[in-house]
């Protein structure tokens, strides 16, 4: 991770710089960042919304986690419900803690700071356990999500709007290191 610092990010402050990390990495349109920037400030009136930032000596934040405990009520827990309820995994739902984005700019990947931002956040977690979803293709992303020990809940998930399906993966806490 070199010079990079991973610790507490006030994220409705810094809501744009993080959305432009996502923008990149995730390749989103001044649209979609927009809808997405509403979702931010939304998730973070949840109870137990917590997020870290990654950030360069200068201040600049290179990548971000955000998560919250699972709320059975919540969209993202409505539109995975029936999909786990498929495979028989529908109690990963129950104290979970929900990992919402993991996002690192591309020019700082593969230094660590994706593993070390979901780690740190995680590892306050009072939940037992951590869900979250992700594409549903073999990804650099994906590979470090089984490397930390969470497995495939249900593939083939079809968000509305979302032009890829994704999957649920879920972990026992604390994350393996």
């Amino acid at each position: 991770m070199d010079d990079i610092v991973v610790g507490p990010l006030d994220l409705a402050a810094r809501v744009d710089d993080a959305l432009a990390v996502q923008a990149v990495a995730f390749g989103l349109t001044a649209e979609e960042v927009g809808v997405r920037r509403h979702i931010v400030l939304r998730h973070l009136t949840s109870p137990g919304a917590r997020a870290l930032g990654a950030t360069t000596p200068g201040g600049r934040l290179v990548g971000f986690v955000y998560g919250m405990p699972n709320d059975r009520g919540h969209w993202w827990s409505t539109v995975v419900e029936p999909y786990l309820r498929a495979t028989g995994t529908e109690d990963w739902l129950d104290e979970a803690f929900v990992i919402t984005e993991l996002h690192v700019h591309p020019a700082f990947q593969n230094r660590r700071i994706g593993r070390a931002l979901i780690t740190a956040l995680t590892a306050d977690a009072a939940e037992p356990r951590s869900i979250l979803s992700a594409i549903d293709v073999e990804s650099p992303a994906r590979a470090l999500y089984r490397k930390l020990g969470y497995r495939d809940l249900a593939r083939q998930v079809v968000f509305p709007s979302a032009v890829s399906p994704y999957v649920v993966m879920g972990a026992e806490l604390p994350l393996l290191d």
